[in-house]
Formats: structure tokens, sequence, C-alpha cells
């Protein structure tokens, strides 16, 4: 059974829309403030999907997704009042999956939810490297021949992002900017710590296989299927 989280801080809304997602089989998380949301996202719960207000009471909904985006591939739809068009845009830019203005039906935001999930379910599968890598999203993990690696938050986010484009060839500095929150406050170098301890974890399964490439004086890919 899928889980949802919902950060909204209406309570007739977040009622609406919990008792709406419930009747379709969803279990829901209800939480009214931005960093209590984010707080249960990183403790470890699984989330299929986030439901986001914008106006949030503490801190926009736009920040939310920003630091959600920062460890984690959730799916997330903003509610909001507001329905200009350069916030659907700019909710859209930062990695919202989809918009609601209120005043919205529940019933159709639960028909959202669902095909988000059945599209997300469908470009898990088809979106393989192969069947050496299986990425769950929803549980930030990844699975190299069939075992789970342990991975920390920036090999995960790091591998996540070479996983998306095999054979693409990632500069240190792109990879900086896609996954650390203050790319400006570390070094290049972080980005060959973390590869090194990728490889390391990646060999104790396979021995000497090594799907990441380096290119030197440019950067980083992984490896295509061969099979």
């Amino acid at each position: 059974m899928h889980s949802i989280l919902i950060i909204e801080d209406e309570p007739a809304i977040a009622d609406a829309v919990t008792y709406a997602l419930e009747t379709e089989g969803f279990e829901t998380r209800c939480y009214q403030l931005g960093r209590e949301g984010l707080d249960a996202l990183c403790s470890g719960e699984s989330f299929a999907l986030v439901i986001l207000d914008v106006g949030l009471p503490d801190i926009s909904g736009f920040e939310v997704c920003k630091s959600i985006r920062r460890f984690s591939n959730v799916p997330i739809i903003f509610l909001t009042a507001r329905n200009e068009e350069v916030d659907r845009v700019v909710g859209l830019e930062i990695g919202g999956d989809d918009y609601v203005s209120k005043p919205f039906s529940p019933r159709e935001l639960a028909a959202r939810v669902k095909v988000i999930l059945k599209r997300v379910s469908l470009s898990e599968s088809n979106n393989k490297v192969d069947s050496e890598f299986e990425v769950d999203v929803a549980k930030a993990q990844i699975r190299y021949y069939g075992e789970r690696l342990e991975l920390t938050r920036y090999e995960y986010l790091i591998l996540s992002l070479l996983l998306k484009q095999p054979e693409r060839v990632f500069t240190r500095t792109q990879i900086m900017d896609n996954v650390w929150e203050e790319p400006e406050t570390s070094l290049e170098r972080a980005v060959d710590t973390h590869i090194k301890s990728l490889r390391t974890k990646l060999r104790a399964i396979t021995g000497d296989a090594d799907p990441i490439r380096t290119h030197r004086g440019m950067g980083y890919s992984i490896k295509a299927s061969t099979q």
C-alpha cells in the first residue's frame, strides 16, 4: 500500500485530501509545517508521493521542495492558492511533478496521484541501466546485482545521477551542482573521494568489475548495459 505525505496547514483542506486518498486505498501522514514534513522524510519513512502546499506558515513550499530534491526524487504535487503562470513554472523547474490550484476537487487530486504513481512505476521499470542496477526512488535505495548498497547520501545522489544518463560524461562541477546543497563551499576533490568509495562498494560485490568510468580532465560516466 502506498503512503502519501501531505504537508498542508489548512485543516479543512488536509482533511478533505486525506479522506479522498484513503478512500482510494492510500495511507496518509499529514503535517502542518514544512520542517515537520522534511523531518518525516529524513527519518527514513517511505513515502510514494508528497502533496505540498506552497504557502506554509514556517517556510515556503518551494524551499521544502528544494530541500527534498537534495536527497530524494519522490514525486511532488504542489497545492497553492496562487494561479500565476510564473509560480507554476517555478514549481516545475525546481522539481515539482504537478501543480494544483485552490480550490480543487480532492477526488481529482487523488486521480492525479494515481496517474503520477503509475508513470513513476513504468519509468522505473523501463529506465534501469540493465539488470545490474535497480533504483528504488521512493526508498532512496540502489541494488547492485540484487544486493542493496549501503550508501551515504552523497554516494546515493552521485550514483543516481550517473544512472539517469548512462555514457554521459558529468564534469565534477556538474556533479556538485546536482548533488551538493552548497557546491561553492566544497572542493571538487570531494567528488573524487565519493567516487572512490562507491567503487570500493561496487567491487565488494563483483570483484574487479567497475561500471564507473573516469574521463581524465573531464569527469565521470557510467557504462550502459552490455547485456
